[in-house]
């Protein structure tokens, strides 16, 4: 059973931020709430991507400097990032610089505006792989999925980079295709109701 926390406002809140206070605002207000906004989901990836090896904290940590360093993750503009800009990146000491996650940026972002020209959105794309409820695991007792392997392997085939199954699965959780906060905390009966009048795109 998904362990319960609560903190010291009182709330319940999923053991992941237990020891991590500082990510109680990004779980209070952002994680796991569904979003159809093609931008954010375009961030949320790539910044999963940078994540791969190291903790969450540390990303989060550094958002904001990556939001400026990657044109707020406006993907038609990242999609024009040439190797002047790689070198760029790589000399900015407020994100990741690791070369081959500062490449497969780029490289997605110039997937995504392919995905836009043949599906319309990536959200109506990612959307698409919502799983069947019934098909979904107790609450914060996996790191990948049924699904998060079928949508890895179909980003892979689609020319993406640095989308694993366990990245996957993560943006999966954070941008609400499933509800994983734990049973008892506080977010979880909102979110079902969130998810419960959300027009999925199409």
């Amino acid at each position: 059973m998904s362990k319960i926390v609560t903190g010291a406002d009182g709330k319940c809140r999923c053991s992941w931020c237990e020891s991590a206070p500082e990510f109680n605002a990004y779980h209070d207000t952002e994680w796991g709430f569904p979003v159809v906004d093609d931008q954010r989901l375009f961030e949320k990836i790539c910044l999963e991507g940078f994540q791969s090896g190291l903790s969450w904290r540390t990303i989060l940590s550094k958002r904001e400097n990556f939001r400026a360093a990657f044109a707020g993750f406006d993907f038609h503009k990242v999609a024009l990032f040439d190797d002047s800009d790689v070198a760029r990146l790589l000399d900015d000491a407020g994100i990741i610089r690791h070369r081959g996650k500062i490449e497969a940026t780029i490289n997605n972002a110039r997937r995504a505006c392919e995905m836009v020209d043949r599906e319309g959105s990536l959200a109506a794309y990612f959307w698409r792989f919502e799983p069947d409820p019934a098909e979904i695991a107790m609450p914060q007792t996996m790191s990948t999925s049924p699904m998060s392997i079928t949508l890895s392997k179909d980003l892979k085939k689609r020319g993406w980079k640095f989308v694993g199954p366990t990245t996957v699965f993560a943006f999966m959780q954070a941008m609400g295709l499933i509800n994983d906060h734990a049973n008892g905390c506080f977010l979880r009966p909102q979110i079902d109701e969130i998810r419960k009048s959300l027009v999925r795109p199409v």
